[in-house]
């Protein structure tokens, strides 16, 4: 007699709400998350269980779990392939597939605690992404979330598209302001949106969503107007330099005033700005990561001009390949000195050295450390997934040096929502 299929419950990332936001793969400490140009799926040899990913994701597609025979599980390509999860094995079908009524028992009582025991397990190894809040700072307002799915996008105009750095530089970059009209979509600095780009892919599908974030104030890009804006890099090469013409990119920045596009969203619930007196907030960006940092920016100085608000301390630490290249680089040079405290790192100006966001945040390290002590401070980051461990690593060395203990300082930050981390 054949000894019983043993079963394991697999990890799955639901493909019909998942957006392609990169946050699962960015935030998973085993590297067991991977993707191609539709899905982002969990390998399932390499999963541990350890839940990193689950907290994180805006729209909860990585929440899900089927029993399944491990000699049975979906593979790679399988998930790959999938426009939506496929059902639940019933205990019936599990049996059928070589299970056992005992082994059926014995494998859902260990699922609910295979998380517990991955995370306690430890590494060496720095990880940036630990120390990422995944709480909203206890001020924050109240964020609406997932109002609009993928299928029922909410239809919005497009009222302006410029760019916003200089023209015939690389990396060109646009400022896109979207009106709702009379539908309700409220929104809150940090949060993002999705875009669904018209037409199909190679194999004959719908394009998948695009998250952006969102770049103005909850009141709007136009005060008092429903609508909001968006910052948006052309892309047209990929990460090995090979041209590429991104699909909603190129769309987003060919688009006239007076076009419609489908959105999603919103999306959102932890990378949530501050709202109490005295709130101090630390912005480190690079390239479109400065889109949350313009709205929780402009959002400040809104409130700064009504004279009802007793703002902290703002610090803005932004990064580019030249000055050229760096979006708002006008706007931002007119703010007022003692409003924010702005610093620009660039890592190919002609005849400079090169430098990048984290030497900015060493050089202000007495600055910063003052800032750290003090239970106000929040610190956003915002780029690519590259940045992250050097600014993480960058902010450790600032408490250190203060005579700090990271760790403590560290889990502070996560557990009291002040550390936010948002790369891709």
């Amino acid at each position: 007699m054949n000894a019983p299929a043993e079963l394991f419950n697999q990890h799955l990332i639901d493909p019909e709400i998942c957006i392609r936001c990169n946050t699962c793969e960015a935030t998973c400490p085993v590297g067991a998350i991977t993707h191609d140009s539709r899905n982002y799926v969990v390998l399932a040899d390499k999963c541990n269980f350890c839940m990193a990913c689950v907290p994180p994701c805006p729209t909860g597609s990585i929440d899900n779990w089927h029993m399944r025979p491990k000699s049975a599980a979906y593979t790679v390509e399988e998930q790959l392939s999938w426009d939506d999860l496929p059902a639940v094995l019933s205990d019936s079908e599990l049996m059928a597939l070589g299970a056992d009524a005992a082994s059926v028992a014995t494998a859902v009582a260990e699922a609910s605690t295979a998380s517990a025991v991955a995370s306690t397990s430890h590494s060496d190894v720095f990880n940036s992404a630990a120390f990422g809040a995944t709480l909203p700072p206890w001020s924050a307002a109240h964020p609406y979330t997932n109002l609009h799915g993928p299928k029922a996008p909410i239809t919005a105009t497009v009222v302006g598209n410029a760019q916003v750095n200089d023209a015939g530089t690389a990396n060109e970059t646009h400022h896109i302001v979207l009106d709702f009209g009379n539908m309700p979509f409220p929104v809150l600095e940090g949060q993002s949106i999705g875009i669904v780009p018209p037409g199909f892919d190679a194999s004959g599908k719908p394009h998948h969503a695009r998250q952006y974030s969102i770049a103005s104030p909850r009141n709007g890009e136009r005060p008092g107007y429903n609508n909001l804006s968006i910052t948006v890099k052309r892309v047209v090469e990929d990460h090995q330099g090979q041209p590429v013409k991104g699909i909603a990119s190129n769309y987003l920045c060919d688009l006239k005033t007076g076009d419609t596009v489908q959105v999603i969203g919103p999306f959102g619930s932890s990378f949530l700005m501050p709202n109490h007196p005295k709130s101090n907030i630390v912005m480190i960006c690079t390239g479109t990561g400065s889109a949350p940092m313009r709205a929780m920016t402009e959002w400040r100085r809104r409130l700064r001009q009504s004279g009802k608000f007793e703002g902290g301390k703002l610090m803005l630490f932004f990064g580019a390949r030249t000055p050229q290249e760096l979006p708002y680089f006008g706007p931002l040079q007119k703010l007022p000195k003692d409003f924010i405290d702005i610093n620009f790192a660039f890592s190919r100006e002609q005849g400079q050295p090169k430098r990048y966001v984290q030497d900015l945040v060493r050089e202000r390290s007495a600055d910063l450390a003052a800032l750290l002590k003090d239970a106000n401070t929040f610190i956003y980051v915002c780029g690519l997934k590259s940045m992250e461990e050097g600014v993480v690593l960058a902010l450790r060395d600032v408490v250190t040096q203060a005579g700090m203990n990271w760790d403590s300082v560290g889990q502070s930050l996560k557990q009291e929502g002040r550390l936010h981390l948002e790369t891709y």
